[in-house]
């Protein structure tokens, strides 16, 4: 029997972080060829229940973890060569065990300030740069948000050129299928997850290439008083953006009717971008990882 899952994943450092409705595995394939998975609680979203709010939880709580388990699954699936440096050690003497708590609250923070220079920054002072020297008065709104869509765009294709990061993609696409195996009800074996899709409809990728979109959408209506100005109203904007950006995420992965398709066609094809797919290898993987996070009460994993 088949229905919409809210397990979702990450792909790490040579691993998987699937996320259950009360636990999070990390699994990572070792030196040795062996998998290794380290089991914890799921991050409580205190406003899961209050539309557009969860949305930004949701976003800062994937942040926070995400970092966190790409340094563990490096730890784990490249121990050799490793020496603590002065900065490991200080975290480790300030912070102690909740050292990884700490690294992943700051490079939450840390990726929130790169995202808004790069998503929100740059292309409204490219934009103002280039009205200063041309007729572009009616357009800017329209030339910001085609800068926005080539900056994402263009990372995109970037980071995948990197042979570590090529690996993680297939990594990505070894959580979709198995993710896909799992909705449609069948056994979690390496076959029965091959032949599944690789795109999905909740991919990480789906939801910043729709925040993109809804920012321009939003955006077109914040005034262009000055370029400094109109970065401050953005900023403020923010919030709706990601928690419009989560709602229309989390519906087009509930439901197959044609808004649904329509609100996933553009995710889905920037997915063909960061989603390969996977050998049998990664496939193990994802299964383990899977299979630790789902709860005894399938009800509590319906999306």
């Amino acid at each position: 029997m088949s229905f919409k899952t809210s397990i979702g994943g990450q792909a790490v450092m040579e691993g998987i972080a699937m996320k259950g409705p009360r636990l999070t595995c990390l699994a990572v394939r070792q030196p040795d060829g062996t998998i290794r998975t380290e089991i914890s609680e799921t991050d409580r979203n205190p406003f899961k229940n209050i539309p557009l709010l969860r949305g930004v939880a949701a976003m800062f709580f994937a942040l926070k973890s995400g970092y966190s388990f790409i340094m563990r699954s490096t730890d784990i699936a490249f121990p050799e060569g490793e020496e603590e440096d002065k900065f490991d050690r200080w975290l480790k003497d300030h912070f102690g065990e909740k050292t990884n708590q700490a690294i992943g609250i700051f490079s939450a923070v840390l990726a929130g300030f790169l995202s808004i220079a790069m998503f929100v920054l740059l292309p409204t002072a490219v934009t103002g740069l280039l009205a200063r020297f041309l007729p572009i008065d009616g357009f800017k709104t329209l030339i910001e948000g085609i800068l926005k869509i080539a900056i994402f765009l263009s990372y995109i294709s970037l980071v995948s050129r990197m042979k570590e990061i090529k690996r993680v993609f297939m990594y990505h696409g070894a959580e979709h299928k198995t993710i896909f195996c799992f909705e449609a009800g069948e056994d979690l074996t390496v076959e029965n997850v091959r032949k599944m899709k690789r795109f999905h409809p909740r991919c990480g990728t789906s939801f910043l290439f729709i925040t993109v979109l809804i920012s321009i959408l939003i955006f077109s209506f914040v005034p262009w008083g000055s370029t400094g100005m109109r970065v401050l109203y953005k900023l403020l904007c923010l919030p709706l953006i990601m928690g419009l950006s989560y709602e229309c995420i989390k519906f087009a992965g509930r439901s197959d009717g044609i808004l649904s398709r329509i609100l996933s066609a553009p995710g889905l094809w920037v997915q063909r971008m960061t989603v390969f797919e996977p050998d049998d290898d990664m496939i193990e993987v994802a299964i383990e990882a899977m299979k630790a996070v789902i709860p005894e009460d399938l009800s509590e994993a319906e999306l």
